[in-house]
């Protein structure tokens, strides 16, 4: 038998063992780094929360670092791979004591099968589809993120009334370090990857951002649960537009090698 057909060339043992790989193979569906994200538009959310929950949803050894949550909705208007999408990161100030200060995910949701999938395989994303969107209604921006036509979370923000510097929106905790718990196992049901994992955006370039305050309303749904981060006080709220690119992170815990270290 022929190894191409219509144009594809049947994958060798090489080709699978390489980095990269996605099945199926003769329409993958998990992107190879790098990939681009062009005019996407942002709805950053911040606002104070109960540390006790921080500390509920977050797995050692991380350790909190402040009592602050943010939620990003985007609205990605250009990706490669995954087309046109909606996306929101729940995220708040974590750190690994001598390695890493940045931002944990407990929950991401998106409108792409493509971005689930890349999320959860290559990242350890806690990713579950959902439907978040973002649009002006009049001089006000709504962002909303819905899971089992349920309204999870509903954020405001008045439309483009006051520019902000993109720094400022840092001043929380450093959000561009992802930190996320990979966890997959074998077939045989026994733990494969056990990681933290983390990564940053590449080739950031911020078109626009605008700032001021926000409002955050929280509806409980079990199967989409970020009504565990109650809204204690909004903070502020910023709408930013920008080009991004998506590459490799970095280990920066193993949680079986360790186990498996002497004493």
């Amino acid at each position: 038998m022929s190894d191409t057909r219509g144009g594809l060339k049947r994958p060798t043992v090489d080709d699978i063992l390489a980095g990269g790989f996605s099945t199926p193979w003769d329409a993958p569906t998990v992107p190879p780094f790098p990939f681009e994200f062009r005019d996407a538009e942002i709805m950053t959310l911040f606002w104070r929360t109960d540390p006790q929950a921080l500390r509920f949803l977050l797995p050692p050894p991380l350790e909190p670092t402040g009592d602050v949550v943010c939620a990003h909705i985007y609205k990605m208007n250009d990706t490669d791979w995954l087309g046109p999408y909606g996306e929101c990161n729940v995220m708040f100030g974590a750190a690994l004591p001598g390695r890493a200060s940045g931002a944990y995910s407990p929950y991401l949701f998106l409108s792409s099968d493509v971005g689930v999938a890349h999320g959860r395989e290559a990242h350890g994303q806690p990713k579950k589809l959902g439907k978040p969107s973002l649009e002006a209604r009049g001089d006000l921006l709504v962002g909303k993120v819905e899971r089992n036509g349920i309204d999870v979370l509903t954020g405001t923000l008045a439309y483009k009334q006051k520019r902000a510097d993109p720094a400022a929106m840092k001043r929380h905790f450093d959000f561009a370090l992802n930190i996320n718990l990979k966890v997959v196992d074998h077939i045989d049901a026994t733990p494969a990857i056990r990681q933290l994992t983390s990564r940053r955006l590449d080739n950031v370039v911020v078109h626009e951002c605008w700032g001021g305050p926000c409002s955050v309303e929280l509806r409980a749904n079990v199967q989409a649960p970020v009504f565990r981060l109650p809204v204690v006080e909004p903070l502020e709220g910023f709408y930013w537009r920008a080009d991004f690119r998506l590459v490799p992170g970095l280990v920066i815990h193993d949680y079986l090698a360790a186990a498996r270290a002497p004493g």
